[in-house]
């Protein structure tokens, strides 16, 4: 049977909107549903795509209200307020994205509860735990953006460091997506042969080398942001390449924010680990094997996380 495939994106800001280009360019989506508090913004988005349709294929866009939402396999959540002052700290800005969360949960919730929900609103790892907790959806059905960002950055700059496609890299960034995220340098590879401690293709290992390059990738959302103002393009593609893990169902192992479910010795808290995701969302959690130094970096990365939620209030 032929069915089509409708996602729908709340919230059409730089993350929304390049998330909606995204999957309109690669065809992911027979129709793509836009929801803005600002309506005018969304039906502006969904012309603008519409008219490209000549170049990529019949893909239907449109501004809806939250009812037409229960169309949608998947819903891409990048609503949220940025900081409204300097003086306002994490916490306040956190509460205030919690509020925004908590509404847009309940809407989906009673119009689109069948959904699979990616949250790519930051602090993401943050608000995916609280999604999870105020939704009434299998935790599965609801996935984080996570550190498959950072990861793409961090295959990125060791493909180029080493002269291969970063494709051939395999190497993850796992925890939190932010300061305190962890590079496995354990388990990455080029082409089967491992990389720490090691001489790849010519290029002997260096700590120092390589722990710049990880500084890279990890700051590498605050060295754009202080140039362009904002992050968009890459997060934009990493939002479509999980929707399409899950409309085609493809099995793949991407490192995305979810509970780890005790794996080590982590539990109730949202952080990056690998998992293969599907039709279902998550639908198994691959743990691979951890330094000592990693494991505990990792569950130092959750207790951050913990940090950012003790105290929060979203009532």
């Amino acid at each position: 049977m032929i069915q089509r495939r409708t996602v729908g994106i709340v919230g059409t800001g730089n993350v929304g909107s390049a998330a909606a280009y995204a999957l309109f360019n690669q065809s992911l989506a027979s129709e793509i549903l836009l929801l803005d508090k600002d309506s005018r913004r969304a039906e502006g988005e969904a012309m603008d795509l519409m008219h490209g349709q000549l170049l990529v294929g019949r893909v239907s866009c449109r501004a809806v209200e939250y009812p037409e939402m229960g169309d949608a396999q998947v819903i891409v959540l990048a609503a949220g307020s940025s900081q409204k002052s300097p003086d306002e700290s994490r916490l306040e800005l956190l509460e205030r994205n919690a509020r925004i969360f908590r509404e847009v949960i309940t809407q989906l919730d009673k119009h689109a509860p069948e959904a699979i929900l990616v949250v790519a609103t930051n602090p993401v790892d943050v608000l995916t735990y609280l999604s999870q907790e105020m939704s009434r959806r299998p935790a599965r059905r609801i996935i984080g953006t996570g550190t498959l960002l950072d990861t793409a950055r961090f295959r990125a700059l060791l493909g180029r460091h080493y002269g291969v496609d970063p494709r051939s890299v395999h190497a993850y960034i796992l925890g939190e997506h932010g300061d305190s995220e962890v590079p496995i340098w354990s388990n990455a590879t080029i082409g089967g042969q491992g990389i720490y401690e090691e001489t790849v293709l010519g290029r002997e290992w260096k700590d120092e080398t390589m722990d710049a390059l990880f500084e890279q990738a990890r700051n590498a959302a605050y060295e754009i942001i202080d140039r362009k103002g904002y992050t968009d393009a890459a997060i934009g593609v990493v939002i479509a390449r999980i929707v399409r893990a899950i409309v085609e169902d493809q099995q793949n192992v991407l490192p995305v924010s979810v509970r780890p479910r005790g794996a080590y010795n982590i539990d109730d808290v949202c952080l990056s680990t690998p998992c293969v995701l599907g039709l279902e969302g998550v639908e198994a959690h691959v743990n691979p094997t951890l330094s000592d130094d990693e494991r505990t970096a990792l569950q130092g990365s959750a207790q951050a996380l913990k940090d950012s939620l003790s105290g929060l209030s979203v009532e």
